[in-house]
């Protein structure tokens, strides 16, 4: 297999944690951590967005495979390792990705509004870094940012059928029923009394 044709393999294994993100109801982004051993490539961990079923802003996909990657392998340093992702990195994960020294980052949609590996800014090619991650970006890049487009979509159909319903009818009032006086009733007879005569 060549490494270009690992590159595909490995994307396609992320965009299937991408939709087990969709599945949670989360923004599909998914990535993979391998590692190159004596029999080729080992899937050491994978990861997917998270960050609204644990309540946790960092848990995107790159930092939550980080952690599985770096638990297993019993080390915050992961120099062996290659991370592929659906989505180009943000800022936060690309230096975590550098701090945890991967070796190489593979994306695949590029992100106009938070990418941090070229289309925002390029923190992988800050030269003041005292470590610096190869980077490829465009694997699978269509299917990637495919499964992105359509979330969105259906998110703002979703939105846009919601604003566009007709106000809710309110349900009529409760009845209270009107406060009506009773008459005072004579008190019960005691035991053994006769009760009042009968006309």
């Amino acid at each position: 297999m060549t490494d270009e044709e690992f590159d595909t393999l490995a994307m396609r294994l992320a965009l299937d944690q991408a939709h087990n993100a969709l599945l949670a109801g989360e923004v599909p982004v998914g990535a993979v951590i391998v590692q190159r051993g004596p029999d080729g490539y080992q899937v050491v961990a994978t990861g997917y967005n998270r960050p609204i079923t644990t309540h946790d802003p960092t848990a995107h996909a790159e930092i939550v495979a980080l952690r599985h990657a770096a638990t297993l392998l019993g080390n915050y340093r992961l120099p062996g390792c290659e991370l592929y992702v659906t989505l180009e990195p943000c800022a936060m994960c690309a230096m975590a990705l550098m701090h945890a020294r991967i070796k190489r980052v593979v994306f695949g949609a590029a992100d106009p509004k938070t990418g941090a590996a070229g289309s925002v800014l390029d923190l992988f090619a800050e030269k003041r870094l005292n470590h610096h991650t190869a980077l490829q970006g465009g694997v699978l890049a269509q299917p990637c940012g495919d499964v992105l487009r359509e979330f969105f979509a259906e998110r703002r159909a979703r939105r846009r059928a919601l604003s566009d319903a007709p106000p809710a009818v309110e349900p009529p009032p409760i009845p209270t029923g009107e406060a009506v006086e009773l008459a005072v009733l004579p008190p019960a007879p005691a035991e053994g009394e006769p009760g009042p005569a009968s006309p």
